[in-house]
């Protein structure tokens, strides 16, 4: 059976609260009661529970992720599965716990506001920002501890972690278009998120600067999965003048309009050129392997956690934001145009 406060009140003749505040390190008790107490339940083996920490500390070291179940997000996403990685090891690392929930198609301003209001954690890290992100105006009204993985419109005066997408579609656009290509087509992830945005925004920076005009039926929106990648290139593909290459928001929506335009009997990197974005693990083995924008997942949990536990514990976090700028990695699906 576990030691109890109990236990070590009656070996030391005291009261129980007199123990509890003792083990607490408490100044009202004397440093003789104190120094005895903390003897007598080290001699018991006493471990406090992780409650009685937490209401010691007034904190839970814990840390959560909350997923809007409506949009998409899923472990099996290479990507997200590494970020997540990331931010677990690094918590674990710093002493803290990540708690990751859904909203389980709950109203989610409600269900921060349970988490802030029931103390079930210490601080959030918030996802796939959005242009106008309501969860991030919650947690700054309610004063509540969180980072963010991405930016938002408007003032981003809070701690965060980002891709400059819009650097890495530019390097996809000038490989492309040194290959010969002048009619590329792109398949977006939703564009009310602001990494998605972005992207566009470089897509078609990366066209004007080349001289290409951007043709409002080569951008098709989809979400993130590689069906949907499938279903946006046959869009593409059944036009009178197809695009001879797409550019995808992520290496799974590339990998559906690879298996499009295989299906098709093209050859992709001959016939049309497919790029994606992230550089999952698979996209080296794909075949062709993928020409792709590498951006470091793991890196970037990591960070998050490091900024999130660093603004936890009231210290202070230099840079308050980081952007990385990703990499381009070419190999086979992408070539000359013919």
């Amino acid at each position: 059976m576990p030691v109890t406060l109990k236990d070590i009140a009656k070996r030391v003749g005291k009261s129980v609260p007199t123990v509890s505040r003792a083990l607490g390190n408490y100044e009202d008790i004397s440093l003789q009661t104190r120094r005895e107490v903390q003897r007598v339940a080290r001699e018991m083996g006493y471990v406090p529970s992780a409650a009685a920490r937490s209401l010691q500390k007034r904190r839970t070291d814990n840390i959560t992720l909350i997923l809007p179940t409506t949009r998409n997000v899923r472990f099996s996403d290479p990507f997200f599965s590494e970020f997540l990685t990331g931010l677990v090891e690094q918590a674990v690392e710093l002493g803290f716990e990540l708690s990751v929930s859904t909203d389980a198609g709950s109203e989610e301003d409600q269900v921060y506001l349970n988490y802030i209001r029931s103390r079930r954690t210490d601080g959030f890290i918030v996802i796939r920002t959005q242009r106008q992100d309501r969860r991030i105006e919650l947690l700054k009204e309610q004063n509540a501890p969180f980072v963010a993985f991405g930016r938002i419109e408007g003032d981003n005066d809070f701690c965060l972690v980002d891709e400059d997408g819009a650097h890495g579609i530019r390097q996809v656009v000038d490989h492309l278009v040194a290959l010969g290509h002048t009619r590329l087509a792109c398949i977006t992830e939703p564009l009310y998120l602001t990494k998605a945005y972005h992207r566009l925004e470089g897509f078609l920076e990366g066209l004007k600067i080349h001289g290409l005009s951007a043709d409002p039926e080569l951008i098709v929106e989809a979400n993130y999965r590689q069906r949907s990648g499938r279903l946006s290139a046959a869009r593409l593909l059944d036009l009178p003048d197809p695009p001879t290459a797409i550019i995808a928001w992520n290496d799974l929506l590339a990998l559906g309009a690879m298996g499009e335009a295989q299906s098709r009997g093209l050859i992709v990197g001959r016939d049309v050129s497919i790029t994606g974005f992230d550089d999952i693990p698979l996209a080296e083995y794909t075949h062709p392997p993928l020409t792709t924008v590498r951006q470091p997942a793991y890196q970037f949990g990591s960070l998050l956690a490091q900024m999130l536990i660093r603004t936890i514990n009231n210290e202070p976090v230099d840079p308050k934001q980081v952007i990385i700028k990703p990499e381009l990695v070419v190999r086979q699906s992408s070539g000359p145009r013919l």
